[in-house]
């Protein structure tokens, strides 16, 4: 071999590996926001699925304070009626 033919195949080498090397980047980089966004998406579909677990049980104890508070006034009113009963 000559060396031209020497310096041509290096060259070749050269410009199969950079490419190479830019197909694989490419391509991994590609995967890698592709399981990114899917990653993204099924957190987003857990947290709204446990923002509307948090609404139901904060509802549910809301109803019952609810509950407690108004049993709470009644029971308050009434001791409040025998301790100070109307005057008129």
């Amino acid at each position: 071999m000559s060396d031209p033919q020497i310096w041509t195949l290096i060259g070749v080498f050269a410009a199969s590996t950079f490419g190479m090397i830019g197909l694989t980047s490419t391509l991994f980089l590609r995967v890698l926001r592709a399981e990114i966004g899917g990653l993204r998406g099924e957190l987003g579909g857990q947290i709204g699925g446990l923002r509307g677990e948090l609404k139901g049980d904060l509802a549910a104890l809301e109803a019952r304070m609810d509950a407690r508070f108004e049993a709470l006034d009644r029971d308050i009113s009434a001791i409040a009626r025998r301790v100070f009963p109307d005057e008129p």
